[in-house]
């Protein structure tokens, strides 16, 4: 994910030297030719890529190492403002990091880049969300996915929305994850096997 945003920043000649030992040259050629790289709009992958252009974690072992281990770090380095222009948003509002992960490609101290990319990534989701609260007149929103066990991220989220008078649903008795969502499913199921 990390070479995927060097390519995406015009910054592809950096994948061979940073990812040498991931198969960096593959990839970069597989980006170059748009050959099984599908685009992503999942938050982890945010999380993947900036763990990658922090030297943090360059390939993650299972699914969520990558944010785990940018959480710890985040923690242990403390709080720090969010990068000024850190994302931009669309007219029809698709929020884009990838002025962050620039950034974060630049920098040496993981634990302080781990830092700044959960308070960006806060302050752009929370501007997001309040737009799109704005345009549609919704004022409550649940926040569910993997990411939502991050925290720091659930927890800065939560009072930013918060703060700006928007309701929040978080899970509560099963987790925001792939747990809830099979224990969701399994109840659908339920459901209409006995309609």
């Amino acid at each position: 994910m990390a070479a995927s945003a060097l390519h995406a920043l015009g910054r592809g000649d950096e994948i061979v030297r940073r990812f040498d030992a991931s198969g960096g040259a593959t990839i970069a050629e597989m980006l170059d030719r748009r050959v099984n790289c599908p685009p992503s709009s999942s938050a982890g992958r945010w999380f993947d890529a900036a763990a990658g252009l922090l030297g943090a974690r360059a390939v993650s072992a299972y699914e969520g190492q990558a944010a785990m281990l940018l959480e710890g770090l985040a923690d242990r380095h403390g709080a720090v403002a969010p990068l000024a222009g850190g994302w931009t948003m669309s007219d029809d509002g698709i929020l884009d990091l990838l002025p962050l992960l620039g950034a974060l490609a630049d920098i040496d101290d993981a634990a302080y880049g781990a830092a700044l990319f959960h308070a960006t990534l806060v302050a752009a989701l929370t501007e997001w969300m309040s737009v799109a609260a704005r345009r549609t007149g919704v004022s409550t929103f649940a926040l569910g996915g993997g990411c939502f066990m991050n925290r720091i991220l659930a927890t800065h989220l939560r009072a930013g929305l918060e703060r700006l008078g928007l309701t929040v649903l978080e899970a509560r008795q099963a987790p925001p994850n792939d747990g809830g969502l099979a224990l969701g499913q399994a109840a659908v199921a339920r459901a209409i096997g006995r309609a």
